[in-house]
């Protein structure tokens, strides 16, 4: 290096390094994240609206105590009245402003209607898409009218959701989490294509819209779920013993074989990590596929 009145010259080519110095600096500085914020104020969601589909039960009820818990106020959909009452009664402890809707989620005329009665003004800030439906068949038995109904509950509704959410926050960024299987990445019980090709496509519209609207604010994560104890897997595991369905006990066997920690997991641990994804603990988290599923797919 050269030096010349006070600044070096880079060898071979007369630029000033201090100038080159403060344009790096001046390019890490629009390009910085927002400020450093405490882990306590990371981790709060107090004035944060969060929209939980399929919330009446199992895994979405259990994310909608947690952000209670955190300080949001949430509005919960679901086509499960009775279950939307007990989940509100489980938030009376929290003393969270809720909301509930009564809605068949494989309906977009239905989707439409909740995101129109909204307040365009102060919409809601995190959403996270978990509703499912989990019926199995074979797939020689699949009709038109079973796989419309599946892919419109487990795939379109979170892509109407997300369409609707982003269309009202398109200035203001936000933040979604959607809630795949790891069906979608490793298949392991029969008679379930229709559900697996439905929880593919979840994974395909989060990095997608991860790619097409990072920039402008939005932050798009999805977690696979996967031998979680709710009462559909307990209906399952019952159904295959009282009816001595050989078949489903072999797979119930060989898939906990398959989870490293040894145990099934409760919703609750679900809901954990949907909180992480949705706080600024993951402020540059984008586009991930996260298992919360025991070890089963590093198996």
């Amino acid at each position: 290096m050269k030096f010349l009145n006070g600044t070096f010259l880079l060898p071979n080519t007369g630029y000033d390094e201090k100038l080159l110095d403060q344009a790096a600096q001046t390019f890490f500085k629009i390009n910085m994240a927002k400020e450093r914020l405490t882990l306590a104020e990371s981790m709060t969601f107090v004035g944060k609206n969060v929209v939980v589909t399929g919330a009446a039960s199992g895994i979405g009820k259990a994310i909608a105590l947690r952000f209670a818990e955190a300080g949001a106020s949430v509005l919960l959909l679901d086509v499960n009245p009775e279950g939307l009452s007990k989940t509100v009664g489980c938030l009376e402890t929290a003393r969270c402003q809720h909301s509930t809707y009564e809605i068949d989620l494989a309906d977009k005329k239905r989707i439409d209607q909740f995101w129109s009665s909204l307040d365009a003004e102060s919409p809601p800030d995190i959403l996270v898409n978990n509703a499912g439906v989990y019926p199995m068949e074979g797939y020689l038995d699949v009709d038109e009218e079973f796989l419309k109904k599946v892919f419109n509950v487990n795939m379109n509704s979170a892509f109407w959701m997300c369409q609707n959410f982003i269309r009202l926050r398109k200035e203001r960024g936000g933040i979604i989490v959607n809630v795949s299987s790891i069906e979608a990445v490793l298949p392991f019980k029969k008679d379930m294509v229709h559900y697996g090709m439905s929880k593919a496509g979840v994974i395909a519209l989060t990095r997608s819209l991860a790619r097409d609207y990072g920039k402008s604010g939005f932050r798009v994560n999805v977690v696979l779920p996967g031998a979680i104890r709710t009462s559909g897997t307990r209906s399952l595991v019952k159904d295959a013993i009282l009816n001595v369905k050989l078949d489903l006990v072999k797979s119930g066997y060989d898939f906990q074989q398959r989870l490293a920690i040894g145990r099934w997991g409760e919703p609750d641990e679900v809901a954990k990590v949907v909180l992480f994804l949705s706080s600024d603990l993951a402020s540059y988290v984008q586009g991930a596929i996260v298992p919360v599923d025991g070890g089963f797919l590093s198996s």
